[in-house]
């Protein structure tokens, strides 16, 4: 009787705990757009209207889009772990430890590549002076080290996942493609004018 109650209130306290920070991220947000707008008929129009009639808006709105998504492929929407320090390493390979093909290695490089992309795209001109090959790599080496090294220490933290160094330098060098894939398109589309 006691381990069934005991897996009951674990199952209760489990079930809040893994949508708690989406739930809590999600009212923060309802709330400013109510403060803003009591009336939702009156938001959901102003939204429209912007999303028409901004390029800008456009961009930042797939650039929290992408942020929503990465946040909750590596916080928000995961179990906690007893170790988060069980495998520092990671995965370097297509192969976990037993043999079994893994795409972990391919995601963690992926992940970061759309996000540097649509930052770099969105905040052009306050980023840079002039759009450069040296100033897009260390930009996006830069902002994707700190985003994966933040998503890391977060994971160690909470406990949500594991800290992996593989992690970090697979994130890494999808960053600095996403800065890379950027500046091949500025290019392109510039000498198009």
């Amino acid at each position: 009787m006691v381990d069934c109650i005991s897996k009951i209130i674990s199952n209760i306290l489990i079930t809040l705990y893994q949508p708690f920070w989406f739930a809590l991220i999600l009212s923060v947000l309802f709330m400013f757009v109510y403060m803003m707008y009591p009336n939702i008929k009156s938001a959901a129009v102003q939204w429209i209207n912007w999303f028409k009639e901004s390029v800008f808006f456009r961009k930042l709105f797939l650039l929290v889009f992408v942020t929503v998504i990465i946040l909750f492929r590596t916080l928000l929407n995961r179990d906690m772990w007893a170790n988060p320090l069980s495998d520092i390493m990671g995965g370097w390979t297509l192969y976990d430890k037993d043999g079994e093909l893994t795409t972990e290695a391919i995601e963690n490089f992926f992940m970061l590549v759309p996000f540097v992309f649509l930052l770099f795209w969105t905040y052009k001109d306050k980023l840079f002076k002039k759009v450069r090959l040296k100033g897009v790599l260390i930009y996006s080496f830069g902002i994707a080290f700190f985003c994966s090294l933040s998503i890391e220490f977060l994971q160690l933290l909470l406990r949500l996942g594991t800290f992996q160094l593989s992690d970090i330098v697979y994130n890494t060098l999808g960053g600095i493609t996403g800065g890379l894939v950027y500046w091949f398109f500025y290019r392109v589309l510039k000498n198009k004018r």
